[in-house]
Order: C-alpha cells, then structure tokens, then sequence
C-alpha cells in the first residue's frame, strides 16, 4: 500500500501566483500538483488543515482523497482556497498513479481520444498574472498604454493593442490559427464594468476588424471578458462582436454562476458564450449546463477540483453535446494536466497556451514542456503527467518551502 509520508508545498515570491505541491510516498515516487493564484492562502490550508489528515492515506485512493477534500465544512461549491489546495493534491496524485504504473496520464484516465490537440495563443505578455491577483496591477495589467514597450517578439498583449492585424499574421505563421485578445478590458476600468460608450464600443472592436482584415477567416478569434461586465453592457459587446464571426465571448458577465443573467444574454446575441474558468465542482457545472446558459465549457483545473473534478465536468458537458477546453495562463504544471485531460476527454476542443510563457519562465521552472508543432499539441510520453520542477527551483533565494510529514 503505497502511503504518502510528505506533503511539500514551493512557491516563489517573484512568482507569487504560483504554489507548487509534491506529495512523496514510502515507495520512494514524488507526484507534482500546481495551483494558481492566492498562493500563500492554499499554502496554509494544506499545511494547517489537509496536510496531517493527507500523511498516512493510500495515495491510490484519488477518488476518496478528492471526495473527502471536495468537501470542506466551508468554501465548497466555488474556487476557495479549500477547492485550490484540493485541486493541485488531486493533480499530484494522478501524477503519482502514472509515475507508478510507467504510463501517462490520459492513459490512466482511460486513454487518449486523439494523438494530436489544437492549441490556441491566449495573446499575454511574459509574465502576465505570474506575480499579482489584483485588476490592474504588476504584471496582471489589463491597460497598456501608449509608453509601453515590447520586451520580445512574443509580448501579445501590447502586440494585439498595436496593431492586432501584425500578430495574426505572426501567430500563423508559427502554425497557430486561433488566438484570444482582449482590447474592452480597459474601457470597463473606466466605467467599473456598468455601462460602455459607443465610442469606447468601436475602439475595442478594432482590433477584430485589422485581424479581419489582415488575413481574413485564416484565423479564429475569440473575445475574452474577464467578468468585468454589467448584462446591459455585455449584450451591447456581444451584440457589436457578431460582425466579425468571433468564436466565442468568455466570462463576459462580472458574475458567471449568474444563471439568469446569462441566459438573458445568450438569448440575445449570436456570438456564441463560453464560461467559465472561474467556477468550480461538478455540481456548479451541471447546475450551469442545465440551464443551457454555454455554447463552450472552460475549466481551470487548479480551480475546479483538480482531474478528478474535471473528468466529471467534461462528463456532464458531453452529455449536453458541448465541448470543452481547458484553461492555461496560469503555470506549467497545470498545462500539461489540462492537456491530458483535453487528449483524453472524447468531447475535448483546445487546449489553451501562451507562447510568451512557454518561450520563457514556463521552461525555467520545469524540466519538459509540451510538443506543440503546427498548432497542434502532441500526445505525451513520459510516466504522469511527464513534467517535474527543475532542482534550482527550490534552490532560489525567493523560495518558501514548508513541509508536512507524520
């Protein structure tokens, strides 16, 4: 009975977004887990709640390890930092199973549906949400000004508010035919999200019409939110986007668990609504999809419950006939787990990259990244999820590593 001896939480504080977790076992095997923002929160959950309960279980046990921390007394039923903490121990622990029985992930889970997965290039900068949860702030900024400049060929956000017509064409010829921008993001900071002007309206709707214009149908583009919006204002984007045959609209309300709200919408734009990374558990999912309220299901799976929670959300989502497509801008780690689970689930769509993180911190922290050639993100072949922290990691002077053991 393989038992896990150590709970061993990193995180950097020049990445403070970023938690990392390993979970060891006395068969001498490391699974690796990763969670995304808040990071010194779910440190402390684990290390103050989950952690003397986790050392001494039977790490084959994932179901009733993710049952048991899926529901806390507090914090279920959304993102908490109880669902984050429980979602990069689930990752870790698929990453063990595999580790075990020499076989990848989306083998464990019950094989791969597809050899290949297209990709496409969320169009961030370098370190784009790396070292800040606030709007606005750090290397979160959603408002580029004028004094800003490229720190390389791959900073998309300032690129796609330059002259978005130049980075589709960049981005297909690297392979990548579809991308997501985000030029209304600014014009809800001046508003607070209630209302858009009309003038504000044909500024963001100008990027849309240069990629149109600059290589046609050859791309698809897809509109990200971020929750910013009040319905009133929602509608009028939506509404104004389906000029330009956009893919999708993603978390285009400030409150995506908002059913009622969202059906409004849906009901009154033809641009298709994809939601949402920000929610979590399988019961919101269903709950969401009963309502008919999505055309495109997004997970993020360092905050829905992990693989785990995630294999039954795509479940549900199939039995809807929808697609899904996990979410990355977020770490390394939880690439490659939503990418196993994209392979995997039969309903699986894209998978979410940015090659500004993969060209650069993405492949300082961790030893492999994913093979992505013509667009497509090639099947994994190492044991789990394929992937471990570089040894320098621990090594830096900014890391904080706590351990939990019996």
């Amino acid at each position: 009975m393989p038992i896990i001896t150590k709970v061993r939480t990193i995180r950097l504080k020049d990445f403070s977004n970023i938690l990392w977790v390993e979970l060891e076992t006395d068969e001498g095997l490391t699974g690796l887990g990763e969670v995304w923002r808040g990071s010194a929160a779910v440190e402390a959950v684990i290390h103050n709640e989950i952690g003397k309960w986790l050392v001494g279980q039977d790490s084959r046990q994932i179901e009733y390890i993710s049952r048991t921390l899926m529901t806390p007394y507090v914090g279920f039923h959304s993102a908490s930092a109880e669902v984050r903490a429980a979602s990069a121990i689930d990752i870790a622990l698929w990453d063990l199973h595999g580790k075990r029985y020499g076989i990848p992930v989306y083998e464990a889970l019950g094989g791969a549906c597809r050899s290949s997965i297209q990709v496409y290039n969320t169009c961030s900068g370098y370190s784009y949400n790396a070292s800040s949860s606030s709007y606005d702030s750090n290397s979160s900024r959603r408002v580029i000004g004028t004094q800003d400049e490229m720190r390389g060929p791959y900073d998309d956000q300032i690129a796609f508010n330059r002259d978005a017509g130049v980075l589709a064409k960049s981005l297909l010829s690297e392979g990548y035919r579809v991308m997501k921008i985000w030029p209304f993001d600014p014009y809800a900071a001046k508003t607070k999200g209630v209302w858009i002007s009309r003038e504000d309206l044909k500024k963001g709707l100008e990027p849309f019409r240069k990629i149109r214009e600059a290589v046609g149908d050859q791309m698809e583009v897809m509109c990200e939110l971020h929750s910013l919006w009040s319905l009133p204002a929602a509608i009028q984007i939506c509404q104004a986007l389906e000029e330009y045959h956009i893919f999708w609209a993603e978390d285009a309300l400030c409150k995506m668990d908002d059913i009622q709200s969202l059906q409004s919408l849906r009901n009154k734009t033809r641009t298709p609504i994809c939601g949402s990374e920000t929610l979590a558990t399988s019961v919101t999912f269903r709950q969401m999809l009963s309502a008919g309220v999505f055309d495109y299901v997004m997970i993020d799976l360092g905050w829905c419950g992990g693989l785990t929670e995630g294999r039954k959300i795509a479940n549900l989502a199939e039995s809807y006939n929808l697609p899904v497509a996990p979410h990355d801008c977020t770490g390394p780690v939880l690439l490659w787990s939503g990418l196993h689970l994209a392979l995997h689930a039969s309903n699986g769509m894209f998978q979410e990259v940015v090659r500004a993180n993969l060209a650069s911190w993405y492949k300082d922290m961790v030893d492999e990244l994913p093979v992505i050639q013509d667009g497509m993100a090639q099947l994994p072949t190492r044991p789990g999820l394929g992937v471990n922290l570089k040894p320098e990691v621990k090594q830096r002077p900014d890391a904080v590593i706590r351990e939990t053991t019996c």
